[in-house]
């Protein structure tokens, strides 16, 4: 048997809105985008929705929102893909890297506090695998310390914290829909906020700054007569990935459902193997999206993570490790900066493991991964 990482889910439904978009007389910004943003705002009850050409630009763009300069610092967790800091480098900023809590794998509130200093500017919480940050208390952290947050939501398509969706509870939100994520438009992003300021900003900067938009150019007056305030960037999602989008955004309860199902099965066949631990599922203070199901090998079980990676391999399941921490890679040797001992994240790296979990997985395939590390857990 041989069981991928990871499979997109694509329905006929979806090829069907995407041939239907490259029927319009717009091909992007257009009427479908305006329709996605507002879908999306809706369903994570936000005031303002901007979509973008994806994750990565929607942090660089929200930094510049909140007036990230050159010289500021930026606290980022330290166990995060390499989007976030990178994003922080673009803008100017340094990022800093703070450690993360042991079981959740989410940003720590104890080390973000020994992070600040009078550079510092702003902290960006990633809600790990879906899990929710303790918001509360990186929120109280921000207040005491006029700091802006802006939520990585990577993988938080429904993730909630005390009633309230992700990338809601700071001041600006930014969501990814790449291949892997619990929905997807192939690439795009989303940037949320309640901020008319930021909403302004981001909505001209991804569109090379201009004031007007492709409709209002050609719907009304002269088409090239705009201006532009400021530099910008071409940021933009077209109106195929939006269609997508909007399609995909229908199913969004059924998808989290069924990703949670996924991941309860996983826990409950694996839960009373030495060694294993897996993840929490039900957060006290809020929803998880299971965007990730990851277990962590403990000492108690026969194998290394290494070890057991290749023997899964070979026995046709793939996994893999989200992520090797920050501060391991050249670039953030040259550009971060470490204030704290980073301790948990370097030890979960040995641990962690992300088994498959996708729409398609079926209780065969789960059964047949059980199986495999129940019997490699045996000395």
């Amino acid at each position: 048997m041989k069981i991928p990482f990871f499979l997109p889910e694509i329905k006929n439904e979806d090829k069907k809105v995407i041939i239907k978009s490259l029927n319009s007389s717009y091909l992007t910004d257009g009427p479908q985008l305006k329709k996605f943003e507002k879908k999306f705002a809706k369903f994570t009850n936000s005031r303002f929705a901007v979509g973008v050409s994806n994750a990565t630009s929607a942090l660089l763009l929200s930094l510049k929102a909140i007036d990230i300069q050159k010289g500021d610092e930026v606290i980022i967790p330290d166990m995060t893909f390499i989007a976030t800091a990178s994003a922080v480098i673009l803008s100017g900023a340094t990022p800093v890297l703070a450690d993360i809590k042991r079981d959740d794998l989410t940003l720590m509130p104890e080390s973000v506090e020994k992070c600040i200093n009078s550079k510092t500017k702003a902290i960006l919480p990633v809600h790990f695998a879906g899990f929710p940050c303790d918001m509360k208390r990186i929120k109280k952290i921000a207040k005491k310390n006029n700091l802006k947050i802006i939520e990585d939501c990577a993988h938080a398509i429904g993730t909630l914290y005390e009633d309230k969706h992700a990338g809601t509870i700071g001041d600006v939100g930014c969501f990814s829909f790449y291949p892997t994520k619990n929905i997807t438009t192939l690439e795009g992003g989303m940037i949320i906020t309640n901020n008319k300021k930021y909403f302004e900003y981001t909505k001209k900067a991804r569109n090379h700054g201009i004031t007007r938009s492709l409709d209002q150019r050609y719907s009304k007056g002269l088409p090239w007569d705009y201006d532009v305030m400021e530099s910008g960037y071409n940021f933009r999602l077209d109106e195929i990935r939006s269609s997508l989008g909007i399609n995909q955004l229908k199913r969004i309860k059924k998808i989290n459902s069924k990703r949670k199902k996924i991941c309860q099965y996983y826990n409950d066949g694996l839960g009373k193997i030495e060694g294993i631990y897996v993840p929490e599922l039900f957060p006290n203070n809020g929803e998880h999206s299971c965007h990730l199901y990851i277990i962590q090998i403990g000492r108690k079980f026969s194998l290394s993570r290494n070890s057991l990676v290749k023997k899964l391999k070979a026995s046709g399941i793939t996994t893999t490790v989200h992520y090797k921490p920050l501060h391991e890679f050249s670039v953030m040797k040259k550009y971060a900066k470490i204030y704290d001992k980073l301790n948990n994240s370097k030890q979960v790296y040995k641990e962690i493991l992300s088994l498959p979990l996708y729409l398609g997985l079926t209780m065969k395939e789960q059964d047949y991964i059980i199986n495999q590390l129940r019997k490699f857990s045996k000395k």
